[in-house]
């Protein structure tokens, strides 16, 4: 039998017989912190030369069998959906080659709906572009079609392909995806991040939700978020599976509370490798291995919840390798095979304590460990490359961030910390400092002497953060940000306040100091006069009963600097709604 034939009865069997295997990728709403829906995905059936994607197709290409198996794929995809009963939408992938076909069947898609009771409503037709499109009349009709039933329409891969933006104007598309490309490495990448705001513009002035797609990293991820892109899909939150989460419990999608994932900790290095019973016998996991078409480096082995240990593919598969391994070990339980030396780290552990283990003990760089959560479940695998790469990007992110004149974090990192501490739901206290009279005194001193200050007032909170939890920020100009813990935070504040009603009038000259201030400009341009500058805070006890995210801490914040500001000389002004809870 020929090579040719070989193919073409391997295809009638995928395609007749009930050979294709459905994948879900899901799709984060990171508003929510719940699944959107899930992009269908197909393959062949496993260890055959047509279990990926690009085999499957090209084999129905060279046979002129695509629209045949674009019709199989979908039918398929819509069964395995609604035995599973997944939450949220459905994205089909639908050639449009196959809605300009003359044998083109109406109502078919719709057939296959109502066969296995799932509503068009659910279902978004997602337009893969194989091959350049000529007709965009006869297309639109096609895609006018699907709507008058109740589907909505999806362009792929915008970014790619043919002619993709003309796509976006002709066919005006409920959903755009953008190609992967454009999100890659975007936290390092100025030029992505404009060409992404500029996609969310015309999205929003077409009406049209926008996807991210091949959202890989915990940076890329926390660019886009911090950038408010509502939808996003990528490795970093699953990978296409069988029997895909209905949840999403990795660092980013699992927050119900929907804030940033936490910097700064071993959870922020998380990523979901293969997991296996601890009682799989290990032929089960070396067919596993065989068959995949990226190798895992490492699989976690776990009871229930809680994992035991690893198996490193590396070693694994050189055990195997040996010609009588499959009788000696094939039946032997996966337990047998984790790495007894296996490093597991809860993800609450900073990555500055990781580092100092991992240092003491001359931790292997390429080694893989196993993160846990407060319970010791498994939560994921990370190497120290990870920690590595991760230091590196926050310190890097940091310097960037930075304020020029008092080099504190600024806006983006106090953000990005009080969302860390809204993960956690435990409570602290948020201090908003602002000097009273500040422009007066700018306006008459020169903003040399201003800076001077403000960097006089940047010392004197940087001398309360005794305690290893607390968190400076600067909001700019003369507004800081202080993060403390709900024991401690009332007598730093009055150091604070004693502190600066000391060093204040030393910034005057001995005249205005006589006098007890300055005569300047006010903002209605009046002449006054202005008493010595003074400190206002004000005191924001933050609860997770009261509080999900940053914005309203901000907000809250806005009012209670109002009312401090309102009370003359140093002063304190503190939320005693949540105070008193």
């Amino acid at each position: 039998m020929t090579e040719f034939a070989l193919k073409s009865a391997s295809l009638d069997a995928v395609i007749q017989g009930g050979g294709l295997r459905p994948f879900f990728q899901p799709i984060l709403d990171t508003r929510s912190g719940d699944i959107f829906g899930y992009e269908a995905l197909i393959r062949g059936p496993v260890c055959t030369d047509l279990a990926t994607p690009a085999a499957l197709f090209q084999a129905a290409a060279e046979q002129d069998r695509l629209l045949e198996l674009d019709w199989a794929a979908r039918r398929a995809c819509i069964q395995r959906f609604a035995s599973l009963d997944l939450p949220g939408l459905l994205f089909i992938n639908v050639m449009p080659q196959s809605l300009l076909d003359p044998t083109f069947q109406q109502g078919l898609t719709l057939h296959f709906l109502h066969e296995y009771g799932v509503s068009p409503h659910r279902v978004i037709i997602e337009l893969t572009e194989q091959h350049p499109i000529h007709d965009y009349t006869l297309l639109g009709e096609a895609v006018a079609h699907y709507r008058r039933m109740g589907f909505r329409v999806a362009l792929d891969d915008l970014g790619t392909g043919y002619s993709g933006l003309r796509h976006w104007s002709e066919l005006k598309p409920d959903f755009v995806k953008i190609d992967r490309h454009f999100v890659q490495q975007i936290d390092h990448d100025a030029g992505k991040r404009r060409f992404m705001e500029w996609l969310q513009e015309v999205a929003a002035d077409l009406d049209c939700q926008v996807i991210a797609e091949g959202v890989e990293t915990q940076g890329e991820y926390d660019c886009l978020w911090a950038r408010n892109w509502r939808l996003m899909q990528g490795f970093f939150f699953a990978r296409p599976s069988a029997v895909p989460p209905r949840k999403l419990d990795c660092a980013a999608g699992s927050n119900r509370r929907h804030t940033s994932p936490p910097r700064g900790t071993v959870a922020s290095l998380s990523r979901r490798c293969a997991t296996v019973a601890a009682e799989t016998p290990m032929a089960e996991v070396a067919q596993l291995l065989r068959c995949a078409e990226q190798p895992p480096r490492t699989i976690a082995v776990t009871e229930g919840t809680k994992p035991i240990g690893l198996i490193r593919t590396s070693r694994f598969l050189s055990r195997f390798a040996n010609p009588y391994a499959h009788s000696l070990y094939g039946r032997r339980p996966a337990r047998a095979f984790a790495d007894p030396e296996t490093r597991f780290v809860q993800e609450d552990t900073s990555l500055e304590d990781l580092s100092r283990q991992l240092t003491e003990c001359n931790e292997t760089i390429e080694e893989d460990f196993i993160i846990v959560d407060t319970a010791g479940r498994y939560a994921g695998t990370a190497s120290a490359i990870d920690l590595l790469r991760e230091i590196t990007n926050l310190q890097l992110r940091n310097a960037r961030h930075a304020n020029p004149l008092t080099d504190l974090p600024g806006n983006v990192p106090i953000k990005e910390e009080l969302a860390r501490r809204l993960a956690t739901e435990r409570a602290f206290v948020v201090v908003h400092c602002d000097i009273d009279a500040f422009k007066a005194f700018n306006d008459y001193y020169g903003y040399a002497q201003g800076d001077q200050l403000i960097q006089a007032l940047a010392d004197t909170l940087r001398q309360q953060l005794h305690e290893r939890d607390d968190f400076l920020g600067h909001i700019g100009g003369d507004d800081f940000l202080m993060i403390l813990g709900p024991e401690s935070w009332q007598a730093k504040c009055e150091s604070v306040l004693a502190r600066f009603a000391w060093l204040a009038p030393g910034h005057y000259d001995a005249h205005a100091r006589g006098r007890g201030g300055i005569e300047s400009i006010d903002r209605q341009q009046r002449r006054r006069f202005f008493p010595i500058c003074s400190l206002s805070l004000a005191v924001l006890p933050v609860t997770a009963a009261h509080y999900s995210q940053p914005h309203e801490i901000s907000d809250t914040l806005a009012e209670l600097k109002a009312q401090a500001k309102r009370q003359p000389g140093n002063s304190i002004f503190v939320e005693r709604r949540t105070a008193a809870e």
